[in-house]
């Protein structure tokens, strides 16, 4: 078994309050986790308005698999968010 993760840090300049973070994550990853057989999760800075920093974990019994699945995670939420992708880091 092989797991690849990743860690995304997106900009949301319209948030005002933790509420409308909270309307952007959740639909974010709601939509992310119904689409992909993957672990998706607000890991960190979750007291800072427009800061969102969600983790992700893909699990596959190819490296390559894993890998590809963890790609097109990313490029679908970089995709779908009401937010700037500011960093990646795997």
């Amino acid at each position: 078994m092989h797991t690849t993760s990743a860690k995304l840090t997106f900009y949301i300049p319209q948030s005002t309050s933790l509420k409308d973070k909270r309307h952007v994550s959740r639909s974010l990853i709601n939509k992310a986790q119904h689409r992909f057989n993957a672990s998706i999760a607000e890991v960190d800075t979750q007291d800072v308005h427009q800061t969102l920093t969600i983790g992700i974990a893909v699990a596959s019994g190819d490296v390559s698999h894993a890998e590809q699945s963890l790609d097109t995670i990313i490029r679908f939420m970089e995709n779908n968010a009401e937010a700037e992708l500011t960093n990646v880091e795997r």
